[in-house]
């Protein structure tokens, strides 16, 4: 492909992005597919041309008129990102039959006019909403949280399942085969691969064999702060993908019984293989919306573990694309239905017991409003001091972040029910 028509379809797949709802990785595995002309090359230009310009977004809109079509975005990345003149981006539209049309006047002007002062938020690369909730939320240090949040090619982390083999042989065993491994700096169980170049975790023999399975440093971190145990009788009541009920199940050394429930079916189909690969026996449930299913086991449970709906926001580094996709109306029905979900899932534990609340969220109106809009209306549950490994002071709520653990945005609260 020429320089030209990698452009051409990096707009193309910006458009398919913006007009649904599919992450960017499986519209650029689509567009692959659809154009098997597109070599290896072809195929990382295009990617990383669509990362770069989703991370930088509201930046290049701004400097285009307010224009989010692919083209646009793509024309001002070419200015403002490559540096490329006016005459260079001409010359890269002139028209060899598989590039984008040439430039009108509308854009040669907005090229040449330049972004002028820019909005903090625009700067930031973030929507306004979310840009104002992070100065509220981190004060002096909301700008470099946007900045590490959208920043590009996250670590990559794995749990190692202890169950079958240590954090050291395994380490070396990835090593052998050629990857760059280390341990995660806080959790005891982890390992951090390069993200550059990408590797492939699944072809690995540790992942086939369920020695080893994806899950970022701060999703162990968080698991391991709910305070499960062998002989807990444990839910992991969103249980999703299933990567946080592995992580429970690892605490807990097969002793005890283990529950994962989710309203949607085929998540938790899904989480069968990744139970028999790593060997762990867990009672799967499929719940309704009001949490009917679970009748048997109210006020019998010593941890309920909510990993919450949420928007996501503690990963945009990892899918840049869902930061433009998000509405302030969109949070607001999340914190509801946080609320109650939470409010559903309390009812499962005992007297004594715990419930843990969490989410992969940065942004204060789906943690810290959520927790305290629960506690106000169950004021059986006490919020219960942990202590995390990144820092010393005990605490019943903390925040990981890209910024300050390297780790993706997490947030945790404990509580325990009061007999």
């Amino acid at each position: 492909m020429t320089p030209a028509a990698r452009l051409a379809a990096a707009a193309s797949v910006l458009d398919s992005i913006a007009q649904g709802r599919q992450p960017a990785e499986a519209v650029l595995k689509a567009w692959g597919a659809a154009n098997r002309y597109a070599g290896s090359k072809d195929r990382r230009a295009v990617a990383d041309r669509v990362y770069q310009v989703l991370r930088a977004r509201g930046r290049l809109s701004w400097a285009m008129g307010g224009r989010e079509d692919g083209r646009a975005l793509v024309i001002g990345a070419l200015s403002l990102i490559d540096g490329l003149s006016l005459e260079e981006i001409e010359a890269l539209h002139a028209g060899d039959g598989y590039g984008p049309r040439p430039l009108s006047k509308q854009e040669r002007a907005r090229i040449t006019a330049g972004q002028g002062e820019l909005p903090g938020w625009v700067a930031a690369g973030l929507p306004q909403f979310v840009v104002e909730d992070l100065k509220a939320t981190f004060g002096e240090r909301w700008a470099e949280e946007a900045r590490e949040l959208m920043q590009p090619r996250a670590p990559i982390d794995l749990r190692v399942n202890t169950a079958k083999a240590s954090v050291e042989a395994v380490e070396a065993e990835l090593r052998e085969a050629g990857l760059d491994a280390s341990p995660t700096p806080w959790s005891p169980v982890g390992l951090r691969l390069a993200a550059e170049p990408p590797p492939n975790v699944q072809a690995l023999e540790a992942f086939r064999e369920g020695r080893v399975d994806v899950q970022d440093e701060g999703s162990q971190i968080v698991c391991a702060l709910a305070g499960a145990a062998p002989g807990m009788t444990v839910v992991d009541y969103c249980a999703g993908g299933g990567g946080k009920t592995l992580g429970l199940a690892a605490v807990m050394a097969g002793e005890g019984r283990l529950v994962g429930a989710d309203v949607v079916a085929k998540r938790l189909e899904n989480i069968r293989p990744r139970l028999v690969r790593a060997g762990v026996e867990a009672d799967l449930r499929h719940i309704g919306q009001n949490g009917g299913g679970m009748e048997d086991l109210n006020g019998q449970a010593d941890l309920v573990f909510v990993d919450a709906p949420c928007s996501g926001s503690g990963t945009w580094r990892r899918r840049p694309e869902d930061a433009w996709r998000l509405t302030a109306e969109e949070v607001e029905r999340l914190h509801a239905l946080q609320v109650r979900i939470l409010g559903q899932a309390s009812q499962l534990v005992r007297p004594g017991g715990r419930l843990a609340y969490v989410t992969c969220s940065l942004l204060s109106r789906e943690n810290e409003a959520s927790a305290d809009a629960f506690e106000a209306a169950h004021p059986q549950f006490r919020p219960l001091a942990t202590t995390a490994p990144f820092s010393p002071t005990p605490a019943t709520r903390h925040r990981l972040s890209p910024a300050t653990t390297n780790t993706d945005g997490f947030f945790f609260a404990l509580y325990e029910r009061t007999p």
